[in-house]
Order: C-alpha cells, then structure tokens, then sequence
C-alpha cells in the first residue's frame, strides 16, 4: 500500500466519522388514552403500530393504558396517539413506593391502578391548613373559655 492507498485509507475514515448517525435505543413509551371500547382499542392499536421503528404495541383497555416498545420517541408515539381524537396524556402514574409522600394531595388519585400513584415532584410537601389551626386552639387547655360544653 503506497502513499496514495493511505491517503484514501484516512479520507474514507474521516468520511464515514461525519456520516455517522447515533443509533436510537429501544425504549417503552406508556400513554393513557381514553378507550371506551375494544373498536377504540383496536383503533388506537393499528395508530400507534405505525409509529416509525414501533416494534410491539399493547393495548389495556382497563386501565386505560397503551405501551409501545421500540426504537420510538416519546414526541412521536404522543403526537400520533393525539391523532386518534381520543384525550392522551404520558402514564402518569408510578408505585407508591417511589415517591417520598404517597399521600399528598397531588399524588392521590381514585382512577389511579392498584398500588400505584400520580407522579409529583420530590418538593410536594404535605401543608397544614388553617382551619386545622382554629380547631386544635378551639378545644385548647390553655383556653378554657374557647368549648362551652366543658
């Protein structure tokens, strides 16, 4: 290999450095989508089973839940998902076990699966409310004119 066949040897490197694309990973993208029946299920299968580098869908019509697995971006799934005319949001929800105060206001919620809860931010705290206060200084020892009843 004389000079010339390195030096395409090194411009065939460099080329190829800059045509390098950075391969997608496989992720899962888990939606709550609002299904009445097995038609919307189906319909909201064959959407997001489109959804480029999509490659298993499964669809839980009692709770409310599709997760597509794939080499997908969570934009992508949302926006097609969207298309369907059915109200979406991203799985919002996580095992009580891994948020500090699973009994907040903000994480409660009655439609939420066995276990689980709202995901909130670790600054949700639990606050007292001031009608607390009033009651606890209402039936208060140091105050014996505050209960009648006594």
């Amino acid at each position: 290999m004389g000079v010339e066949g390195t030096l395409e040897y090194i411009s065939d490197l460099l080329s190829n450095v800059k045509k390098k694309k950075k391969k997608k990973q496989i992720q899962t993208v888990a939606l709550k989508i609002r299904m009445d029946c097995e038609g919307c299920a189906r319909k909201v299968k064959k959407v997001l089973s489109g959804v480029k580098g999509a490659k298993s869908v499964d669809v839980d019509l009692k709770q409310q839940k599709a997760t597509v697995t794939g080499y997908v971006e969570a934009k992508k799934v949302l926006a097609a998902a969207q298309s369907t005319k059915k109200k979406v949001e991203l799985w919002p929800y996580v095992p009580y076990t891994l948020v500090a105060n699973p009994y907040v206001a903000q994480a409660y919620d009655k439609k939420a699966p066995p276990n689980h809860v709202r995901k909130v931010p670790a600054t949700a705290t639990v606050t007292e409310t001031t009608m607390d206060d009033r009651y606890t200084n209402l039936f208060s020892d140091d105050n014996p004119n505050a209960c009648s009843i006594m």
